[in-house]
C-alpha cells in the first residue's frame, strides 16, 4: 500500500449511536479529528443474543436496538450484530466479535476502504482485530484505554490481550502507565506510542461565571463542587457525596454538581439518590443528568473544584475539559491521572480509597486561591492538533511498511 491517504477503519464496540449518544465520545471525539486528514469509516459492532429483547422487560434499557447503519458528522457508521450471552463466556468474546464483524469488514475490503484496522480497547476489540487483520491480511492498531488495567489481571483474559497486542503492528496508549502494562506483556516497545487526548477549547471554554450560577440557580457565594461521568460504582460519586457532611461543617452551603447518567457500566443513579437521603444532603446534591459536551461548559464555569474520585482511568478527558474551564482538579492517584494533573498548580492527585486525605484535599482545594488564567493555559497547551498530527503520522508510516523499527513516540501532557 503506498497510497498518500490510507483508508481507516476505526473498530469499537464502545461508540455512540442512535440509541446510546454518550456511549464512547472520547473515541470519536479523536478518531473523528483523525478523519479531517484522511478517510475513515467506522465499525462499532453491537452485542446480540436471541433472547435479549425478553431481557427488556426486566430491564427496559438493556441492549437497545442500533441501525445496522448511521452517518455521524458525514462519516458511515456500521453496526453489525455479534453473539454476546451477558455475564457468560466472555472468554469467548474476542472470537465472536471477529465472526461477527468480518462481512462488514469484508466488503469495506473489496470496495477499497481499509488499509489500516484501528481497533479500541485491548480486549474484545483488539484481540478480534488481530484475527480480522489476519483473515483480511491487512494492518491493524490497538489504543489503551483503561481496561487493560483489570483484563491483565484476569487469567482467562490476560492471554487473549497479550496475543492481540504481540500481533499489533502498532499500540497506541493514552497513558505512559498504560503502555507500561503493555510493555510488561512483552510487547516490543519499538511498536508502543503514547498519545495522549487532548481538548476542544473552542467547545470547552469558560462562561462568566455569574451568569452560570443564575442558570443553575446557584448562590454567588457557594462553594461548588462539580463531578462528571457515567453513574457507576468506578467514577466514585459515592465516595465524594460520603464526605460532604464534614466538608459543610467547614464551607456551609456547599453544592456538588453530578453530571451524568447511565452508562455501559451500569447506573447507580438510584443508589446514590439513596445515599443522599440517608445523609440528609438533598438540599447539597444536584443530579443534572447527561449533558451534550458543548452544554458542560455551564456547570464548569458555575464551580470552584472539579473532583472525580474513580477506581481505574485511562485518560480522563473531563480533566482538560474542566482546566479549560478554569478549573483545578481533585483526583485519585490511579491510571493516567497523575499524568494529566501533574503540577500542584493544577490541582491534587490523592491515593485511593484513602477518604480523609480525599477530604483535606477537596477542602484545601476549595479554600485555595487558584490561579485561574494558568491552569486555562496549561489546557490550551494540551489541544488536540499535536495528538491527531501524531497519529495521521503514524497511519501512514504503517501504510508505508515502515511499522517496525520506530523508536517509541510520546505525545502526551507534562
Amino acid at each position: 500500500m503506498t497510497q498518500a491517504a490510507p483508508q481507516v477503519v476505526v473498530f469499537s464496540t464502545l461508540f455512540p449511536n442512535g440509541a446510546q449518544p454518550q456511549a464512547g465520545l472520547f473515541i470519536r471525539e479523536r478518531m473523528f479529528r483523525v478523519a479531517r486528514e484522511l478517510p475513515l469509516t467506522v465499525v462499532a459492532p453491537v452485542p446480540w443474543f436471541p433472547l435479549q429483547s425478553l431481557l427488556r422487560l426486566i430491564r427496559p434499557h438493556f441492549r437497545p436496538d442500533v441501525p445496522a447503519v448511521e452517518t455521524q458528522h458525514g462519516i458511515t457508521v456500521l453496526h453489525p450484530r455479534f453473539l454476546s450471552v451477558p455475564g457468560l463466556f466472555k472468554r469467548f468474546d474476542g472470537v465472536l466479535l471477529a465472526l461477527g464483524a468480518y462481512p462488514a469488514l469484508a466488503r469495506l475490503k473489496r470496495a477499497g476502504q481499509l488499509d489500516v484496522l484501528d481497533a479500541h480497547f485491548g480486549y474484545p476489540d483488539g484481540y478480534a482485530a488481530s484475527l480480522l487483520a489476519r483473515w483480511l491480511k491487512c494492518p491493524f492498531t490497538v489504543t489503551l484505554r483503561g481496561t487493560e488495567t483489570r483484563h491483565a489481571r484476569t487469567p482467562g483474559l490476560m492471554p487473549r490481550l497479550r496475543a492481540a497486542l504481540q500481533r499489533a503492528d502498532r499500540v497506541f496508549s493514552v497513558s505512559a502507565s498504560l503502555l507500561e502494562i503493555a510493555a510488561g506483556l512483552g510487547v516490543d516497545r519499538a511498536r508502543l506510542q503514547v498519545v495522549g487526548n487532548g481538548v476542544d477549547t473552542g467547545k470547552f471554554h469558560p462562561v462568566d461565571r455569574a451568569d452560570a450560577r443564575r442558570a443553575l440557580s446557584l448562590a454567588d457565594d457557594a462553594k461548588v463542587l462539580v463531578s462528571v461521568g457515567g453513574l457507576t460504582e468506578r467514577k466514585g460519586f459515592h465516595r465524594v457525596i460520603e464526605l460532604l457532611p464534614a466538608l459543610r461543617a467547614q464551607f456551609p452551603g456547599l453544592v456538588l454538581l453530578v453530571v451524568g447518567g447511565a452508562s455501559a457500566e451500569g447506573d447507580w443513579r438510584a443508589r446514590l439518590e439513596q445515599q443522599v437521603a440517608a445523609l440528609g444532603l438533598q438540599d447539597c446534591v444536584r443530579f443534572l443528568g447527561t449533558m451534550p459536551p458543548e452544554a458542560l461548559k455551564q456547570p464548569l464555569s458555575a464551580a470552584d473544584v472539579f473532583v472525580l474520585a474513580t477506581r481505574n482511568e485511562g485518560w480522563a478527558n473531563v480533566f482538560l475539559e474542566a482546566m479549560a474551564c478554569r478549573l483545578p482538579v481533585v483526583t485519585t492517584d490511579v491510571g493516567g491521572n497523575r499524568e494529566v494533573v501533574c503540577r500542584d498548580e493544577l490541582g491534587a492527585v490523592v491515593p485511593f480509597g484513602d477518604a480523609p486525605a480525599l477530604q483535606a484535599a477537596l477542602a484545601d482545594a476549595l479554600a485555595r486561591d487558584w490561579d485561574g488564567d494558568a491552569i486555562l493555559a496549561y489546557a490550551r497547551d494540551n489541544e488536540w492538533d499535536g495528538r491527531v498530527a501524531t497519529l495521521v503520522a503514524a497511519f501512514r508510516r504503517l501504510c508505508r511498511g515502515e511499522a517496525t523499527g520506530m523508536t517509541e513516540g510520546v505525545s502526551r501532557v507534562g
